[in-house]
């Protein structure tokens, strides 16, 4: 499905509830399938809970983007264990692949980052599975790079990433 500029101007991007995780572990689960070709590690896992911990986790914060009241997009990030205030790590970021390629996830991106700038931050990190070569096309767009202090370790299943987050205008 193409998207048209007008349909971008109808997306929302707001807090997620608790009440939309069910939807967004669907959305999870949808997005993580397209890149494992084995299937997907851990499916048993209660994903649900797991993301309503992380929308009520104080410490972070989980974006979503909604077309029609539709989830279509999830960002997830904190600061990550050990890291300094002005780091965040994006733990989590999927649009549901039916709606690849319409501009939500540069929305939902740039309304990270607009989160981020208003939060003092400086870096952001991420790892991507290295089978996942259109969500590194797509942070190669948005800015991201290898990061230099993460090599991937031999054998290693993730890239890590870094963002340098611009300051706020």
């Amino acid at each position: 499905m193409t998207e048209t500029r007008d349909d971008r101007a109808a997306l929302e991007i707001r807090a997620a509830l608790p009440a939309e995780a069910d939807a967004t572990a669907g959305l999870h689960l949808r997005a993580r399938s397209t890149y494992y070709p084995d299937g997907v590690p851990q499916a048993e896992f209660d994903w649900a809970q797991a993301w309503r911990g992380s929308i009520e986790r104080p410490d972070g914060r989980v974006l979503c983007a909604l077309r029609e009241g539709r989830l279509v997009a999830i960002a997830s990030f904190r600061t990550p264990d050990g890291a300094g205030t002005d780091t965040v790590k994006l733990f989590q970021f999927h649009v549901d692949p039916d709606r690849w390629r319409g501009g939500i996830g540069t929305a939902l991106h740039a309304a990270c980052v607009g989160e981020w700038q208003a939060g003092g931050r400086r870096t952001a990190v991420l790892d991507v599975h290295v089978d996942n070569r259109r969500a590194q096309g797509f942070y190669a767009r948005q800015g991201w790079l290898p990061d230099p202090e993460n090599p991937p370790a031999e054998g290693d299943h993730h890239l890590f990433l870094r963002y340098a987050v611009p300051p706020a205008e």
